[in-house]
């Protein structure tokens, strides 16, 4: 009888399928948890009380924790076994959860944040390895990580929707409470349902590694939002640049002489695996560009309330979470690179299409975009999230993932750094600060909406209403700018998708067989 976990009997498809939908729900909730904090953020401040300075840390840990421990963690699954990480993890995760709903102290809830961040670092990289060991058959394996991947793309729409409902009639921590039950639910099937998995010829984890990748790819997330918070030349900015860039560095140099590298620089000679990381990277970057907009345009341009601007944007989610399940039929008709490409065109219009949003209310205006871009991201996502799995051993899946997870983090960071840049800039230009208005007002209007309408408050009636319609109007204007610039580096990067992911693939197959992607004739 063989003990190998890697090499253990073929599953029914019984179970395969379960063991997709247990993922699913995994997935689902850490997308729900990325976004569900945000509406939180001001009855949380009303109960907890943080500084300034704590109020970012209890914002940010989880990315920083997240990114930083996505590499170690995608190895150590491989090493000591998917599932027992992934249920480790599960169940950090709730606990997490439970003291973050009732923390009371600001340091507390910093602390809490961090520890759900490292969860799901557990969480993210195994459940797709675990997807890439369980669906050995190529076309089955392409469409089930579709709909795994939609499930990720919904869950970033249902966040604000969950979280408006439960802050209607719960306090503040009761979003987090609704990760128990699920990962409850997670850990229990889990147990009965996932086969283990894991490389049985991996080597020893390289301890001065994890602290480069750890230090390297905190310091560099840490510096680009400091840079998008206060400025590139800001002293914290500078740091953490500096110390995530000379850490990267050593890391990178360092991987090149291990035998068991923590990073197979390898794979990026792959122009397939290569093509679907920075196609990831970009699609994140062209997400930012909206979902920073869109949520301050709904609730302070329109002034709609949270739970309303949420549900608005439930159509987005849907959208993507409808193509990522038939992307793997239209890779099989259209070819990888086509499809990819077709995926970032249609984010790029969608892009295109916010240029037509208004300071006066029109959902309908703004519904084709939202739904076109959900349609691109549900296509890049599904198709390169399949080409960096197939890309690799089953046994070293993990670590693939992880590196994927990695650059997507790093897109989000950089484009809330560029792209809020250009927004805050386009908006400074352009806003025109009423007659009457006291000088020491005009700094902050100048500054962002937020900060406009918060001096607004402070002012006579008819004046409040003149700086907030200016700076509705420069919103807006702003808003132009950022998706224009925003649709331009993507529609870039589709023709470069184009061109990386086009032709024979090369997919690691069960017996590592070398294996032509369903791609036609005319494509080739």
């Amino acid at each position: 009888m063989n003990s190998n976990p890697s090499h253990a009997a073929p599953m029914s498809p019984g179970r395969r399928y379960a063991t997709l939908v247990i993922l699913c729900f995994a997935t689902l909730l850490l997308a729900i948890d990325l976004t569900v904090l945000h509406l939180a953020v001001p009855s949380l401040v009303e109960d907890v009380e943080p500084s300034a300075t704590q109020l970012l840390w209890i914002a940010d840990v989880y990315g920083f924790a997240l990114g930083g421990l996505l590499i170690t963690m995608g190895n150590l699954g491989d090493r000591i076994g998917r599932k027992k990480l992934l249920l480790a993890g599960s169940v950090a995760f709730g606990l997490a959860s439970a003291v973050t709903a009732f923390a009371d102290d600001p340091n507390l809830l910093i602390g809490a944040r961090a520890l759900l961040g490292v969860a799901g670092a557990t969480i993210m990289p195994s459940a797709a390895a675990i997807l890439r060991n369980v669906f050995t058959d190529r076309k089955q394996r392409a469409t089930a990580i579709g709909i795994w991947s939609a499930m990720s793309a919904s869950g970033f729409a249902l966040g604000p929707v969950v979280g408006g409902v439960m802050l209607e009639h719960f306090w503040w921590g009761s979003v987090f409470l609704i990760n128990l039950p699920v990962m409850a639910i997670v850990f229990l099937a889990g147990l009965a349902v996932i086969p283990e998995s894991r490389n049985p010829r991996a080597g020893r984890i390289d301890l001065l590694s994890v602290g480069l990748s750890v230090a390297g790819i905190i310091g560099l997330i840490f510096g680009v939002k400091e840079a998008a918070h206060d400025g590139i030349g800001t002293t914290d900015a500078l740091v953490g640049l500096a110390v995530g860039a000379v850490a990267m560095s050593w890391f990178v140099l360092r991987q090149t002489r291990l035998p068991e590298p923590l990073m197979d620089l390898k794979l990026f000679r792959n122009r397939a695996f290569t093509g679907a990381v920075a196609t990831n990277v970009v699609t994140v970057f062209g997400m930012i560009a909206f979902s920073l907009i869109i949520a301050q345009y709904l609730q302070l341009v329109l002034g709609w309330t949270p739970l309303v601007a949420g549900i608005a944007g439930i159509p987005g989610g849907l959208a993507a979470g409808i193509t990522g399940p038939f992307a793997a039929r239209i890779a099989t008709a259209w070819g990888r690179g086509k499809t990819v490409s077709l995926g970032l065109g249609l984010l790029a219009l969608s892009l295109v299409l916010y240029t037509r949003i208004d300071v006066e209310p029109n959902y309908l205006t703004l519904l084709p975009a939202m739904v076109v871009g959900g349609l691109g991201m549900g296509l890049a996502f599904a198709i390169t999230n399949d080409i960096v799995l197939s890309s690799v051993p089953k046994e070293r899946s993990g670590a693939a993932v992880s590196i994927v997870e990695t650059a997507t983090e790093m897109g989000g960071a950089l484009g809330i750094a560029v792209l809020g840049s250009i927004m805050n800039a386009a908006y400074a230009d352009t806003v025109e600060v009423p007659a009457g208005v006291p000088a020491e007002a005009v700094t902050p209007i100048r500054e962002q909406i937020g900060t406009a309408f918060a001096v607004a408050e402070q002012l006579p009636a008819e004046l409040a209403e003149a700086v907030r319609h200016a700076a509705k109007v420069a919103f807006v204007d702003g808003a132009h700018v950022t998706t224009v610039t925003s649709a331009v580096i993507v529609g870039v990067f589709a023709v470069i998708a184009l061109v990386t992911l086009r032709g024979k693939f090369v997919a690691v197959e069960e017996e590592e067989e070398e294996v032509e992607a369903p791609v036609p004739v005319s494509a080739r």
